[in-house]
């Protein structure tokens, strides 16, 4: 089984335009990550949104609790683009309705959490009827009218995200604490919109257990085809932490969502800086072939029978090749493992000998017995003559 063979393909969803962005149908997998300054300091948030559009950031979410701070994504937006810098920007929203309203204006695109829009959450233990939870639900269907109509007059994009850790206290008491909870809690919101005829949403299911944020997923995909909505889905494992224990999370709560076909943007939550994070976002795309933007490095991990310094030469040989985007190289230690698990590459520098190195393009021997000391420059014109070398943009 080859790796397109065990790819799921990709939900077909329609397109939500976020200011001038695609997410979903063919687009690319979009990467986004979110500021964690006070969005109201102008001049540190722009610093750090620059810091993210060089890390490869394609849309910058911010937050956005009060009318004020949505206001600031006026003048954000102005000093970004005296540096050519247009990118989409999304406001945060959480328990202000006013922000919401407000946030229209500017943003390019609005995230609504039901846990804490038109509900709260302070641990009650309610008791529903059928009649009267259906009292609530057009409750919030009332409520929700207004900003319905504001959303449609200004054309912008939504988000409904459902967060485990900040389901309702109503959510919490009809469906408790899983993954049920969060899809009927952003599908309460769905069936509204829809009704009123405004679809530009994008929908997100995150908890900070990946196992409880990938069932979700897999049930709001089927709740989604279930009642006939199409929307883009965007993956996150929230609050994963930092180091290995944050990116393991967020691997495996979106690298599992992206091969079972679902996903159309994804943001890595660390807690370290948000360039980090962007570093992650297409690793995991990367290695799930969902969006190859970088060289395929395959590299063993060494073992007795390495026959040249592996760790240094991989980095190196990754260093120089990182901007050949699609192109697979493989770096061996010997001939053992070598010769079958480079079958795949385009490339393959392979011990042969102590201090010796043969050169393969596609199986193919090129070069036998490469000295060491040569044997990366030799990989470099053999990439050049076949072909496959690009410069790298300054």
């Amino acid at each position: 089984m080859n790796t397109f063979e065990a790819l799921k393909p990709r939900r077909k969803t329609r397109v939500v335009n976020v200011g001038g962005v695609g997410i979903g149908g063919d687009n690319p997998v979009r990467v986004q990550t979110m500021t964690n300054t006070d969005t109201l300091d102008i001049v540190a948030t722009v610093a750090q949104i620059k810091e993210c559009v060089k890390a490869g950031a394609e849309l910058i979410r911010l937050t956005t609790p009060t009318p004020k701070h949505a206001q600031a994504l006026g003048p954000i937006r102005e000093m970004l683009l005296k540096d050519n810098i247009d990118i989409p920007l999304i406001a945060d929203i959480h328990f202000l309705p006013a922000a919401a309203f407000e946030a229209l204006k500017w943003a390019d695109k609005v995230r609504l959490n039901p846990g804490n829009f038109l509900d709260g959450k302070i641990f009650r233990k309610l008791v529903f009827t059928d009649e009267s939870y259906q009292k609530e639900i057009e409750r919030i269907e009332k409520s929700l009218i207004p900003f319905i109509e504001a959303v449609k007059k200004e054309k912008k994009a939504l988000r409904i995200g459902s967060n485990h850790g900040s389901l309702s206290d109503r959510i919490m008491s009809r469906y408790g604490d899983t993954p049920k909870g969060m899809v009927e809690s952003s599908m309460e919101y769905l069936r509204i919109f829809h009704k009123y005829g405004f679809d530009n949403i994008v929908v997100a299911m995150k908890a900070s257990d990946p196992l409880i944020m990938i069932e979700a997923n897999r049930l709001l995909v089927t709740t989604l085809d279930k009642e006939g909505m199409d929307y883009p889905i965007h993956l996150g494992v929230t609050h994963a932490g930092n180091g290995e224990e944050g990116r393991a999370k967020s691997i495996l709560g979106i690298g599992t969502a992206l091969m079972e076909g679902v996903g159309d943007t994804i943001r890595v939550s660390l807690t370290e800086k948000q360039e980090t994070e962007l570093d992650v976002c297409y690793s995991i795309l990367q290695a799930t072939s969902r969006r190859i933007t970088k060289t395929e490095i395959i590299s063993c991990p060494s073992c007795g029978r390495t026959l040249f310094d592996l760790e240094p030469i991989t980095n190196t040989i990754k260093e120089r090749t990182k901007h050949l985007v699609g192109v697979r190289i493989a770096v061996m230690g010997c001939v053992v493992n070598g010769l079958g698990e480079m079958a795949d590459s385009d490339f393959a520098y392979v011990g042969g000998k102590p201090k010796m190195v043969n050169l393969y393009y596609k199986k193919e021997l090129v070069r036998r017995d490469v000295p060491e000391t040569e044997a990366v420059e030799a990989l470099i014109n053999l990439i050049k003559e076949r072909g496959a070398w690009v410069e790298a943009k300054a």
